[in-house]
């Protein structure tokens, strides 16, 4: 019988660790996927980047750069059947009617000084349009600038990825993920902390228990509804209350990632809290120091590293997020240090152009580039605040996490 509950918990240890490696190994394999896809960007010419279709092979014969295929008859030319009639003149059935704008008559045929005065019209008539169209001049029109390298179209300003020569400039987009993402984490942090504090240590028993399954249920809400919120109801409330120009901008979409932030802020928070020592609190109103002067002075420092791991997830989770910024930020590449103007995200981008792109093409190329950065941006932020901020403050304050 033991040798059967052994065998049991023997195989129920390596279940574990084989699905723990194979969700590593998935993740793995996927940021391999990414890195695979964005790797031409390496080897990539500015030309090839910034010339968009042109930049493309066609197959087929090639009738010249710029010219249209043609199959048949010229292009431009209308297609006829039997005698052609002359431009510009009215089609006619049986005898000719004469010169448009001359009365039609019936009996006695017209003298020939007519006719010919007909024929004479009817010949500058058409000849007006030939002649213009010989002498008309065709303005040469401007050269287009020559792309620059990969590089400095990567740090350009705009980024207009479909056109003869499309703009891959990052800046815009990162500049609009950065501001959605400081918007939501100054509105969020502190309404999820604050929150976190008062249930954990002041709130009541019968508020506790009300508060927090409500705000662990805002966590699961899905995305697109939070956005549809921010599309039909506070994008408008936002600007008649400020009175914007825009009704879609950063300040609508921070706002409304805030509403995604604050239950994961709020939940970490708690629980850092909750692990605080008991002899901390007890020590400290022993000592004569009041509740608030206990939570805020000797509970809320301990838990510093826990709540900081909190916010950082927070910002990772309105750094990633898609749907959201995609409903009610305005889409607008703009490079520009207002809060109240439309913005696009790195997120946003990805998942609005991926569907759209050809699989090899420069922009698909840029897409996963985009990708690719935003993974380098949360990791390397990820392990910033894990090796020399979180630590020290362990250490400082030597808080539980």
């Amino acid at each position: 019988m033991k040798k059967r509950i052994r065998l049991g918990e023997f195989l129920i240890e390596k279940g574990i660790a084989a699905v723990s490696f194979a969700s590593l190994g998935a993740i793995v394999l996927i940021f391999l996927f990414v890195f695979r896809e964005a790797a031409p960007i390496l080897t990539m010419h500015g030309d090839t980047l910034g010339g968009g279709h042109e930049s493309i092979s066609s197959s087929g014969d090639a009738s010249g750069t710029g010219a249209a295929e043609t199959y048949g008859d010229p292009v431009g030319e209308a297609e006829s059947y039997g005698d052609p009639e002359p431009v510009g003149q009215p089609e006619t059935y049986g005898d000719d009617p004469g010169p448009i704008g001359q009365p039609e008559t019936y009996g006695e045929p017209e003298s020939d000084s007519a006719s010919a005065q007909a024929a004479a019209a009817h010949d500058s008539t058409e000849a007006m349009p030939t002649e213009s169209v010989a002498t008309a001049e065709v303005e040469p029109s401007e050269a287009p600038t020559k792309p620059g390298t990969v590089l400095e179209q990567i740090l350009g300003k705009d980024w207009q990825p479909v056109g003869d020569h499309p703009k891959f400039g990052i800046p815009p987009l990162f500049a609009g993920s950065l501001k959605v993402a400081l918007i939501a984490i100054l509105i969020g942090a502190p309404v999820g902390i604050l929150s976190a504090l008062f249930t954990s240590t002041f709130a009541p028993r019968w508020a506790k228990e009300l508060m927090k399954p409500v705000i662990e249920i805002m966590a699961g809400f899905p995305s697109v509804v939070i956005g549809f919120f921010a599309l039909t109801i506070l994008a408008s409330l936002v600007q008649n209350l400020f009175g914007l120009d825009y009704r879609l901008n950063a300040l609508v979409g921070g706002i409304a990632m805030s509403l995604a932030v604050i239950p994961l802020i709020y939940t970490l928070s708690e629980d850092s809290l909750n692990a605080i020592p008991k002899h901390y609190t007890e020590g400290s109103l022993a000592m004569g120091a009041t509740l608030w002067e206990t939570n805020i002075r000797v509970v809320l420092p301990a838990a510093i590293p826990g709540i900081f791991a909190a916010v950082l997830l927070g910002l990772g989770r309105a750094v990633g997020e898609t749907m959201i910024v995609l409903m009610a930020t305005g889409n607008a590449a703009l490079l520009s240090p207002s809060l109240v103007e439309p913005v696009r995200t790195i997120s946003a981008s990805i998942g609005a152009e991926m569907a759209e792109v050809v699989f090899g093409d420069p922009h698909y190329v840029m897409l996963f580039v985009l990708g690719t950065l935003l993974f380098a941006f949360s990791f390397t932020l990820n392990a910033i605040a894990e090796i020399f901020i979180r630590q020290r403050l362990s250490a400082k304050f030597g808080g539980a996490t």
